[in-house]
């Protein structure tokens, strides 16, 4: 096997396996065998995070492009991953690094990764592309490094976690963008993701809602034919709203074809609308459409007027409508936004640093 770390999360158990508790799988592995996500195993009883300093890829990123539109808005954020992943996804755009059972990457330390965060003046950093909790340990390592350095550190997720995971968290995350599919419903995850059920998904945000400080939005990405159910869309909806509550940011994702969907059309812009409608009926204030540039949707309305108070176009804020407390100017009602416009807005903030 390929050298790696011991992780902090798992169990022992008898006769050499062990119990990993980084997500809701609780792969039981055996003495030189890896786990579903293809990084984590058991080598001599003990459980090796083969990825820990390795990173298979790097980019700067406009923070909107998580999405995340609630949450230090304008801020430039470096995007790391590692291989693996412990979701199968049908769709994956990012199906090369996910599905990759190959250890590969570059070597880097945390303190080194916190280096080139900002060298290239990123306010924070992103654990994406992958699902990041399968390397915890090395994500952790490197958000507490971050954090003493006075930068934000930020989860694009797929929830799929354990209260061990969640733990881990409060040492060092800021924001975390939990991303359903097919607005999590039975029988689309089965098929298309290769889970029994999105309950997991739920408890995470529920242990994140109360053990931590973390900020939390929402992605749904609607499959059209497969994935497109608004009855499904509106339970979900509605769990945000009694459980996260009316201010939650919901961003209804545009799918494309990619991976071994490539015969399925992109989401028709209607379908997006009327999933829009359903998160409006359920009482969420602000609900956005995502990968349709241009659209009306982009924008941040006031819920209290209804004026857009923060225009967008793809991921460029082009037009910012709040004063020094992110009030309303045309009304006074306060918007949930977590810090003010960065004056690092629309500057260049695109670039793939590392493959």
């Amino acid at each position: 096997m390929t050298p790696g770390k011991e992780a902090i999360l798992y169990e022992p158990l008898p006769g050499g396996r062990v119990r990993c508790t980084a997500c809701a799988r609780y792969c039981n592995i055996p003495e030189g065998k890896i786990g579903l996500c293809g990084v984590r195993g058991n080598e001599a009883g003990k459980l090796k995070l083969f990825v820990y300093g390795k990173i298979i890829a790097g980019n700067i990123d406009p923070i909107e492009k998580k999405p995340v539109t609630h949450y230090m808005p304008g801020t430039k954020i470096f995007s790391i991953a590692t291989t693996g992943c412990n979701w199968l996804c049908h769709y994956c755009q990012n199906f090369d690094i996910s599905q990759r059972r190959k250890i590969e990457g570059i070597e880097v330390t945390p303190e080194k990764v916190v280096a080139m965060t900002k060298r290239y003046r990123c306010q924070g950093l992103a654990y994406t592309y992958n699902q990041p909790t399968i390397f915890m340990e090395f994500a952790h390592d490197i958000g507490v490094e971050a954090r003493k350095n006075g930068l934000i550190n930020i989860f694009v997720s797929n929830g799929y976690d354990t209260p061990q995971t969640v733990d881990l968290m409060r040492d060092f995350l800021d924001c975390i963008t939990v991303d359903f599919k097919g607005s999590g419903e039975t029988a689309f995850v089965r098929k298309y993701i290769g889970i029994a059920n999105s309950d997991p998904i739920f408890q995470t945000l529920l242990e994140i809602r109360d053990k931590t400080d973390v900020h939390i939005e929402i992605t749904d990405l609607v499959v059209p034919e497969i994935g497109d159910n608004l009855t499904s869309a509106k339970k979900l909806c509605s769990w945000i709203y009694e459980n996260l509550g009316p201010d939650t940011p919901i961003h209804f994702l545009r799918f494309h074809p990619d991976y071994k969907l490539m015969h399925l059309p992109s989401t028709p812009v209607l379908t997006l609308e009327k999933h829009h409608a359903v998160a409006q009926e359920a009482g969420l204030n602000y609900a956005y459409i995502g990968n349709v540039p241009g659209h009306p949707l982009e924008h941040t309305y006031c819920s209290g007027c209804g004026e857009i108070v923060v225009e967008r176009l793809g991921f460029n804020i082009n037009g910012w409508h709040l004063d020094d407390q992110n009030r309303c100017e045309f009304c006074g009602n306060e918007i949930p936004i977590v810090g003010h416009l960065s004056s690092a807005i629309n500057e260049e903030r695109f670039m793939p640093v590392l493959m």
